[in-house]
């Protein structure tokens, strides 16, 4: 069975104020390198062809060092959310067809390993959408994943419109995802922003999936690996694992 293509979308259009930095917060290094050249890093390595960054906040910095990389970028004027994002690079991929790797700019710490195990997983169980999740210490501020009595994944709940008993979850969404790409950008274009933040979520499309009976797969993922960093706490806990992990701790 042929291998279908891959893309991959980088979602780098936030802000970071919890970085107290005027540098985006996706150029702050770990391991000596910015964040989201870890991620195209990744991407490249599982075979992704293209790789397109979702640039937003502080793009004058982001677009030379994308550049060197001869990474293709596309802009989100306003951050609309994450469904916006990856609608916003619809245009570049307008001719492909197989699968998207959704990744967030974030993540430094993520595995090759740990991407191709989803990929062999979504391909061997014919999903439409494959989450990479993770059980959490403390999942506040991530996405709920709801199964139900057979452990089958049948919803994301986003920690703002959780009920009290959702938010006791500890499994959660990563918002790593793969998609096939004609399914994506097609459920994209129906979703709308009816939910406490009035943003368009990339998970509203997995709900698409389940509710057109397409099958949805879920990938457990180390937690350290897919562990975003949101502050300048968060920025350490990813250097200290990036030393242990290359022996330089």
């Amino acid at each position: 069975m042929e291998t279908p293509r891959l893309a991959a979308v980088i979602l780098a259009a936030g802000q970071g104020k919890r970085m107290k930095s005027d540098l985006p917060k996706v150029m702050h290094p770990v391991g000596g390198r910015p964040m989201v050249l870890h991620v195209i890093e990744r991407a490249r390595g599982i075979g992704a062809d293209p790789v397109i960054v979702v640039i937003g906040h502080g793009r004058e910095r982001m677009i030379p060092l994308l550049e060197r990389e001869r990474a293709g970028y596309v802009i989100q004027e306003q951050q609309l959310g994450t469904g916006h994002a990856v609608l916003c690079a619809e245009s570049r991929l307008a001719d492909f067809d197989g699968n998207v790797l959704v990744l967030a700019g974030d993540v430094p710490l993520l595995s090759e390993a740990t991407l191709k195990g989803a990929a062999e997983l979504h391909r061997s169980r014919g999903a439409m959408v494959t989450i990479i999740t993770a059980q959490a210490p403390d999942p506040a501020g991530y996405g709920r994943i709801l199964r139900d009595a057979d452990s089958l994944i049948v919803g994301i709940r986003e920690h703002n419109d959780a009920s009290e008993q959702e938010r006791n979850i500890k499994e959660i969404n990563s918002g790593i995802l793969y998609f096939n790409s004609s399914f994506l950008f097609d459920a994209l274009r129906r979703i709308g922003n009816d939910n406490a933040q009035g943003e368009y979520y990339l998970t509203d499309v997995v709900f698409q999936a389940f509710d057109a009976g397409q099958p949805v797969a879920g990938f457990i993922a180390p937690y350290d690996e897919i562990h975003g960093v949101n502050s300048v706490e968060d920025l350490a806990r990813a250097e200290a694992i990036w030393q242990e992990r290359t022996g330089l701790a």
